[in-house]
């Protein structure tokens, strides 16, 4: 997919050129069910959301954020990952999973290399972003970028102007954060 192709069918679309959409959507449908699909593939058996349905719902609400100043195709990428968060958020509260442990969707929260085996429910996670936000905003988006859309650290890095040490670096403070808050005993050891 060419960037500078996305880049302006993004900007023409915004301008109002529905064509512009029409032309987009095939340009990038593959890439957003490839990540929709690894997203979910990390996910409980019991989620029954699918991927062609994640990708659908989110393009839905992205298709209502036509405001959004489009830059590139990475920012675009960052935008989806933040809708895409809002879809699995309000799947996992449509199905009544409001309890904390009441049959919620459990997702990894690392890099596969990194973090195998970490889960933790997207509810919690959701209220655990809402919580880091309001102290370190750039974590959250850096968070979705990663977690949600499968961006690498070189494209968040793109997508948030900086380098990609720094990203590295503030992924691995943002984990450990998420860690400590979801899991306080395993955090301390215990």
């Amino acid at each position: 997919m060419h960037q500078g192709e996305v880049t302006a069918l993004l900007q023409a679309w915004r301008g109002g050129d529905q064509g512009a959409l029409e032309k987009l959507v095939p340009l990038v449908y593959a890439e957003l069910r490839r990540r929709a699909r690894a997203h979910m593939r990390r996910e409980q058996a019991s989620n029954t959301l699918e991927a062609t349905e994640l990708v659908h719902e989110t393009f839905e609400r992205l298709v209502r954020a036509r405001q959004v100043d489009w830059r590139d195709r990475t920012h675009f990428f960052a935008v989806w990952a933040r809708l895409m968060r809002r879809v699995l958020v309000d799947h996992a509260r449509s199905r009544g999973y409001l309890k904390r442990g009441g049959g919620l969707t459990f997702v990894p929260i690392g890099d596969s290399a990194e973090v195998p085996h970490d889960t933790v429910e997207v509810l919690a996670l959701d209220e655990a972003l809402t919580r880091l936000a309001a102290f370190d905003p750039r974590k959250v988006e850096i968070i979705e970028m990663r977690f949600f859309a499968g961006m690498t650290a070189q494209e968040t890095a793109e997508a948030l102007g900086t380098s990609l040490e720094s990203i590295k670096w503030e992924w691995r403070m943002a984990r450990a954060w998420l860690l400590r808050e979801l899991d306080p005993e395993r955090a301390r050891g215990g």
